[in-house]
C-alpha cells in the first residue's frame, strides 16, 4: 500500500502560494494520488504590520474557494469520478478567534478542518526579528504553552496540524533540530492527550522534508508518544504550496509511521472520517 490522499494543500487563495488550484489537481492526478484536501489559510487577524497593504492577509474567502472546488469537482469528476476534491481551511488559532472559527464551520460545507498556531506572542515566528531577545527554548515553550490554552477554546477542528512547526524557523539553526519532546516533555504529553481526548487527530505533516528538517512535523519523538499514549487517529499532508511539493516525503514518512506501529490514517469527507490503510 501507499498514502493515497494529501490532506494538507494550498493554492493561491492563500497568500503565500501563487498556483492555481486547478494546478494542484493536475499534479495530484499525475502522482496517481486518489484524492487530495484544499485547506487554505484562514488565519483572521493575522498582525496587520507584516501586510499593511493587505488587510485579509492569510485569510482566504471560503465562498471564492468553495466555487473554485465546486468548478474542479465538476471538471475533473466527468473522467475520474473516483478522484476526490476535498473543501477544508486551516484555522490558524488565537485566543479571541474561536467563536468566528465556529461560525465559519457551520456555515459552509466543509470536509475537512486544520486548526494551527501560527504565531507566538501575536507574532509569527517565520520572521528572525520575532527570536530576538529570547533564548529557543523560551520562545518556543511560550509557543506550546499558547497551543495548549487555544486548543481548550477550540470546538470546531478534525486534526492540530504540524505540532512542532516553529523549529522550522530557528535562525541560523543549520543541520541541529530542536527536540521539543525532550525539552518539554510535560507539556508536550498535556498536548497530545488533550488531543486525544477530543478524539480528534493529529497531523503528520511532511513539509518538513521540504524545509531540510529530513523528518516530519511533528517530529519522530512526538509521534511515538502520541502513539504510547494511546494515540491512533493520524492525517497525512504535505502542505503543498506548489505543485512539487505534493506528497513530497510520502514514502519515507509510511516507513517512520509503520516502524512505530501505526496502521491506518484518516481522510476526512463532510467532516466525517474514514479510516485507510497505511
Amino acid at each position: 500500500m501507499s498514502i493515497l490522499y494529501d490532506t494538507h494543500m494550498h493554492s493561491s487563495f492563500s497568500t503565500d502560494s501563487d498556483t492555481p488550484a486547478q494546478t494542484m489537481v493536475t499534479q495530484a492526478l499525475d502522482l496517481n494520488l486518489r484524492g487530495i484536501c484544499f485547506t487554505d489559510h484562514m488565519d483572521l487577524d493575522y498582525p496587520p504590520f507584516y501586510f499593511p497593504e493587505d488587510p485579509s492577509a492569510f485569510a482566504a474567502d471560503p465562498d471564492e474557494v468553495l466555487q473554485e472546488i465546486r468548478r474542479l469537482r465538476e471538471q475533473f469528476g466527468a473522467s475520474d469520478p473516483e478522484f476526490h476534491i476535498g473543501f477544508g481551511l486551516e484555522f490558524g488559532m488565537q485566543p479571541h478567534l474561536s467563536g468566528r472559527f465556529s461560525d465559519i464551520a457551520r456555515s459552509y460545507p466543509l470536509d475537512f478542518i486544520i486548526t494551527s498556531q501560527h504565531l507566538v506572542g501575536g507574532l509569527d515566528p517565520y520572521y528572525p526579528e520575532v527570536w530576538e531577545g529570547h533564548t529557543c527554548a523560551e520562545l518556543i515553550r511560550s509557543y506550546y504553552e499558547e497551543m495548549l490554552s487555544n486548543l481548550k477554546t477550540m470546538d470546531q477542528w478534525d486534526t492540530l496540524a504540524h505540532l512542532d512547526y516553529i523549529i522550522r524557523y530557528i535562525p541560523d539553526r543549520g543541520s541541529l533540530l530542536f527536540d521539543s519532546y525532550e525539552a518539554f516533555p510535560d507539556l508536550i504529553d498535556e498536548i497530545l492527550l488533550y488531543v486525544i481526548s477530543c478524539g480528534k487527530c493529529l497531523e503528520v505533516n511532511t513539509a518538513g522534508y521540504k524545509y531540510g528538517l529530513g523528518q516530519p512535523n511533528p517530529a519522530p519523538s512526538i509521534l511515538r508518544r502520541y502513539y504510547e499514549l494511546g494515540g491512533r487517529r493520524i492525517t497525512i499532508g504535505a502542505d503543498a504550496h506548489a505543485p512539487e511539493h505534493i506528497a513530497i516525503g510520502f514514502d519515507e514518512v509510511r516507513k517512520l509511521l509503520l516502524s512505530i506501529g501505526y496502521e491506518r490514517y484518516t481522510v476526512f469527507r463532510s467532516r466525517v472520517p474514514e479510516e485507510l490503510p497505511l
